[in-house]
């Protein structure tokens, strides 16, 4: 080991917070060498794989994204799974510091009776589908022409217009072709969104809301007497400009007349309903059971005894993501997250883990905007720089890193030594170059069907474009 070489980090995990971390270490005062690992063959995390296809201005943060990799000093490493490929072990041997950033992409538990009947789904699984992720099945069971989606948030928006729109509206985007050719298949002529709290409290962004009523041919209708606004919903209200937009957009329809909703679909936005059960037959969805709640004078509701059974074939659950844990990382199994003190990783004792911290979603729970991102990896970063420097504090419990050799602590800090141990586990490691030839395939295949770019789904196929194979 010696202090000369550059300190050398892995970040595992390419999505946002694991770009911006890259980007905020690479312009501090250390001697750095940056290895950004993906267990996908493609970077850019929920970004690429979490958005709505028909969201291309939120995907523009892939272009800031892709600048960051592209400038050379930060080392792309994709189809690297972490916990499979490689370990916590395996990285302390080429690595002083390693940062988790592998977010949140399952689906958090509602714990209903019949939560789990064949055709009620999760939103994660589903956006995934319709994003094209890789490692998810080419098809989806869409054979609902009723269809309820749980939640109050940007994510339930983003399936129910999926589920609504017709596919035509959807062959200006990056949509691939085994989801254009499902929804084409698709029955639905109803989605119905529930939210257990008033228009007040639901966590719609105006810009997303307002979407939802240009959908081409699609209706949207309410009901005014889910309409309730107590004390807590007024002060909401004057609060925030946000919750004053959303509350406007709502209430502007239920100013529409019933005769001038002629359109082939519809969406059916609920508020003040809570899900109790979903119904089944023969072990297939075939109702939802919703409790009819009150508002409490501050914002919350109770339920009221009051129940109502819809008639729908499929459930959409899109009620929050959730952390995965990871194989030697301390994980928190109630929260969902990485156990940390302000991004540095803790054990059971809440003793840090020299050189292990963490980032994004993973480090905080799924909550957030990019904007959060960005501090959030600030702040992790700050801490790692203190560690190895022994400035401002120095490490966690007073053992700063920086008395060990400037934090140099991996026995092999050489950048080819990482690459020929993952060769001998036959890893088809993707690098920058490489993901740019699948980059560049992906935009060609949409220049010939005059479209932005058409995603290359199958993993496999992915590979052999990005190594030339194909």
């Amino acid at each position: 080991m010696s202090s000369t070489r550059p300190l050398r980090v892995a970040i595992v995990g390419a999505g946002p917070a694991g770009i911006y971390a890259a980007d905020i270490l690479s312009k501090t005062d250390l001697d750095v060498s940056i290895d950004l690992f993906e267990r996908l063959p493609a970077p850019f995390g929920l970004v690429r794989y979490g958005v709505a296809p028909d969201h291309p201005r939120i995907k523009g943060i892939i272009n800031a994204l892709h600048k960051v990799l592209s400038r050379g000093d930060v080392r792309l490493l994709a189809n690297v799974n972490y916990g499979v490929d490689l370990k916590l072990e395996d990285l302390r041997q080429y690595y002083d510091a390693v940062v988790f950033s592998t977010g949140a992409i399952k689906d958090a538990a509602l714990g209903i009776p019949g939560i789990d009947l064949d055709g009620s789904y999760g939103a994660a699984d589903f956006v995934s589908w319709f994003d094209g992720h890789p490692d998810v099945p080419r098809t989806w069971p869409l054979e609902a022409q009723h269809v309820a989606v749980l939640g109050a948030g940007n994510v339930a928006l983003d399936v129910t217009r999926i589920l609504a729109k017709h596919p035509k509206d959807l062959m200006s985007t990056e949509i691939p072709a085994n989801v254009q050719a499902g929804l084409e298949a698709s029955p639905v002529t109803d989605v119905h969104v529930f939210a257990r709290r008033g228009p007040a409290q639901v966590k719609f962004s105006p810009l997303e809301l307002r979407e939802l009523g240009h959908v081409p041919d699609v209706d949207i209708v309410v009901y005014p007497e889910d309409f309730d606004f107590d004390e807590g919903s007024m002060e909401a209200i004057e609060a925030t400009n946000q919750t004053k937009q959303v509350v406007k957009t709502l209430t502007d329809w239920t100013l529409v007349e019933p005769s001038q909703q002629k359109a082939s679909r519809r969406i059916h936005l609920h508020f003040l309903h809570s899900p109790s059960e979903v119904l089944g037959e023969d072990g297939k969805v075939v109702g939802l059971r919703t409790e009819r709640t009150a508002l409490q004078g501050d914002g919350t509701v109770q339920g009221t005894g009051e129940f109502h059974d819809w008639p729908v074939q499929a459930v959409y659950r899109a009620v929050g993501y959730f952390g995965s844990p990871l194989p030697e990382i301390p994980f928190d199994d109630l929260k969902g997250v990485i156990s940390n003190r302000e991004g540095r990783v803790v054990d059971l004792d809440g003793e840090h883990l020299p050189g292990v911290y963490t980032t994004g979603w993973i480090k905080r729970g799924p909550v957030g905007l990019i904007g959060h991102t960005k501090s959030d990896a600030s702040e992790t970063i700050r801490h790692l720089v203190e560690d190895v420097t022994g400035v401002s504090g120095g490490a966690a419990d007073g053992d700063p890193q920086g008395s060990l050799e400037g934090g140099r602590t991996a026995p092999h800090g050489e950048p080819q030594q990482v690459l020929d141990f993952l060769s001998e586990r036959g890893v088809d490691v993707i690098t920058w170059d490489e993901f740019t030839l699948l980059d560049t395939h992906e935009l060609g295949l949409g220049e010939a069907a005059g479209r932005e770019r058409i995603k290359v789904v199958p993993r496999e196929e992915m590979i052999d474009i990005a190594k030339g194979r194909a």
